[in-house]
């Protein structure tokens, strides 16, 4: 088995997913987190980073290193050469995991999966790609089985709907199907009308709404709202997706596309694309670009624990609507 692993690509909640699964790979939980690190790059030195690979694990047969967004860290040539070298050189102690969000026409392009297809016996790649809008059915009923349970297709069908194609979202309802029907039947189209009626995503598209109008009082109480059923980090996840997806829709729109080029450049449901494409009217490139920006300032802040996520969301409001 190889040393280096890289994940990558637009479906976070299979990268979480698959990161999970690494630490399982320790007899308990005490080994795990013993044994584990996790670093962003964009908040740590090559020194940070060589410390955590080549430390000795302790009554493990490796350590695990699980390091986020390697290329805002390595983003000039002789940066990326350097890594490139140190990946050659982690020792057989240490598993190195790399992931970050590529959308899939990057890939090609990319210079770590381009650099990795010439060392494949050194670094294995996994991808995890969102499913597209027409094949979300059935990933809802092979998720569903997953976790247990199982849901008639035309209930699929209606879920797809109502989420598109946020596949974290799409788990934290099945899981909540599956408790509401006990585990004991399928899960049917009344029971995701009764239990899923309002979504997160809608909300989000309520939230965005508000920052474009530049009504703080409603922003502010819609993120408070959300805060209280949704975890804060899931959340913050489906902003800067949100985010991302207007980015794409007003580069598409500023080149004069429809919105069925829109549609396309997502890969997202038909009306979560209308939805979006309608929001990024109200914002200019210049100003999603820099709206941006400061989403991964503050993503950094809360992970290096500079700032809660609370706080961080309640300024950001203030920000954008003053």
């Amino acid at each position: 088995m190889p040393n280096v692993y890289f994940l990558f690509g637009n479906d976070e909640f299979a990268i979480a997913r698959r990161l999970k699964e690494f630490a399982s790979d320790f007899p308990d939980r005490t080994s795990a987190e013993m044994n584990t690190a996790r670093l962003d790059a964009r908040a740590m030195t090559m020194n940070d980073l060589n410390m955590a690979v080549n430390a000795m694990p302790f009554l493990a047969p490796k350590r695990l290193v699980l390091l986020s967004e390697p290329s805002a860290k390595y983003s000039k040539p002789n940066e990326r050469k350097k890594f490139e070298e140190f990946i050659e050189k982690v020792p057989d102690t240490a598993r190195l995991v790399l992931y970050e969000g590529i959308e899939p026409k990057e890939v090609e392009k990319h210079w770590l999966v381009k650099w990795i297809a010439k060392n494949n016996k050194l670094v294995k790649t996994q991808a995890f790609m969102l499913p597209r809008p027409w094949e979300m059915t059935g990933w809802i009923v092979n998720e569903t089985k997953s976790q247990g349970g199982e849901i008639e297709p035309a209930a699929a069908a209606k879920l797809a709907e109502m989420v598109g194609v946020n596949t974290r979202q799409a788990g934290q309802e099945i899981a909540k199907l599956l408790a509401y029907v006990n585990w004991e039947r399928q899960v049917r189209v009344q029971d995701v009308e009764a239990v899923s009626i309002v979504t997160a995503e809608e909300s989000i598209f309520d939230f965005v709404d508000a920052l474009a109008n530049g009504d703080g009082k409603s922003a502010q109480h819609l993120l408070h709202r959300l805060l209280e059923n949704e975890d804060a980090f899931s959340f913050w996840g489906m902003v800067i997706r949100q985010f991302r997806l207007l980015l794409l829709a007003r580069e598409v729109l500023d080149a004069h596309g429809s919105k069925e080029d829109v549609t396309r450049a997502l890969g997202v449901h038909p009306f979560v694309a209308e939805k979006t494409t309608g929001q990024a009217r109200s914002f200019t490139l210049p100003v999603l670009e820099k709206i941006y920006h400061r989403l991964l300032e503050i993503d950094e802040g809360a992970k290096t624990g500079q700032v809660t996520l609370d706080l961080a969301l309640d300024t950001l409001v203030v920000e954008l609507t003053h």
